[in-house]
């Protein structure tokens, strides 16, 4: 069995023990709440952790984007949401022939996108379910209120070869009251207005864990809870050791005391920051922070009782991991030092 020195840097490390815990924390979570879980591939990009989420309990898996759709389908997955406004006439074929193969769902915000998905799925007998995607508050897609739901709504109903599949909505992070608000609100109106709305979709990994039986969600789409990073565990999903992705890096140059220098730049760790002071830090060594990226180089300013050498390797917890798990072609699972084995990202870049 190969040991984790025998790969060549920088890497991505996935503690495999880490990432089953994290899945089955979830789907227990989702459990006793009455809460169908549909996890978001975006995260891992892989068909491995695919299969293992549906096995452990998911409803179906959830994809961007008809790319990474089409990877899982031929992987074998079988229940798939797309959770995004697709537009287009090749777009729109390659969705009618998933449809054939899978059995899927979509989402619209707008009479545009509308029309183009009723004028390729004719098929009365084997319609598409379309759920209308709501801004709750996160100011990105969707209908903004309640009433504009209603409307759209009314005319998937209509289409003969669509039908009305419910509401979706991402809410922004920290305010799942809100998003609940509008969304009983939203609720209430279809229900007067004679349209059933079985299936509720809401997603973010942090505000999973504070959902419970009295609320009008039905489903989950949670990304990141597989892996979790330091955004995550700066929000209290988990700790450090939650952390099942680690971006295995060398020090390459060490030019002060306080300053050295990794192998792994902006193309291995991202500068997506979400927000946090720095871009990643060294798992085991307090006082070690990733606090500047160029392309290839990541900046590591040390603290107190911080020391590196050079040539030493180190794991470093990005900040964001659903992106860094997109800039590399493979991922590593191990177990400690051993690697159990090694992946293709096989959605990586299927962004169309």
């Amino acid at each position: 069995m190969r040991s984790i020195d025998d790969l060549d840097t920088p890497a991505i490390l996935i503690d495999a023990a880490r990432a089953e815990a994290n899945i089955k924390r979830a789907q227990a979570h989702g459990d006793r709440h009455g809460l169908k879980l549909r996890p978001h591939i975006k995260t891992h990009k892989l068909p491995y952790w695919a299969k293992k989420q549906v096995a452990a309990g998911a409803v179906g898996i959830t994809c961007q984007k008809i790319g990474e759709a089409e990877v899982m389908a031929d992987a074998g997955l079988a229940d798939i949401f797309l959770p995004y406004n697709i537009l287009g006439r090749a777009k729109l074929e390659r969705l009618k022939a998933l449809h054939g193969r899978v059995t899927l769902s979509v989402t619209t915000d707008s009479r545009e996108t509308l029309e183009g998905l009723a004028d390729t799925f004719t098929d009365a007998g084997h319609p598409l379910p379309v759920l209308v995607e709501c801004d709750t508050g996160m100011g990105r897609c969707g209908v903004q209120s309640p009433d504009e739901a209603v409307a759209l709504a009314r005319e998937i109903d209509k289409a003969k070869g669509l039908r009305f599949g419910g509401l979706m909505t991402y809410p922004a992070a920290g305010r799942a009251a809100q998003a609940e608000a509008w969304l009983v609100d939203a609720k209430q109106a279809l229900a007067a207005a004679g349209l059933e709305c079985q299936r509720i979709s809401s997603g973010g990994t942090p505000d999973m864990w504070r959902s419970g039986e009295d609320s009008v969600v039905t489903e989950y789409r949670p990304g990141t809870y597989i892996y979790l990073d330091r955004y995550q565990v700066a929000k209290g999903v988990g700790g450090l050791d939650d952390c099942a992705l680690t971006v295995l890096s060398t020090v390459v140059s060490h030019p002060t005391p306080a300053r050295a220098i990794l192998d792994a730049g902006s193309k291995a760790l991202s500068s997506d920051t979400l927000g946090l002071a720095d871009f990643g830090e060294l798992l085991g060594i307090p006082g070690a922070r990733v606090t500047g990226l160029s392309e290839e180089h990541g900046n590591v300013t040390l603290s107190g009782d911080a020391k590196l050498r050079i040539g030493e390797r180190v794991r470093v917890v990005p900040d964001h991991c659903c992106v860094v798990t997109n800039l590399f072609d493979q991922v590593h699972l191990v177990d400690g030092d051993k690697v159990l084995e090694t992946l293709p990202v096989a959605a990586r870049g299927r962004m169309g």
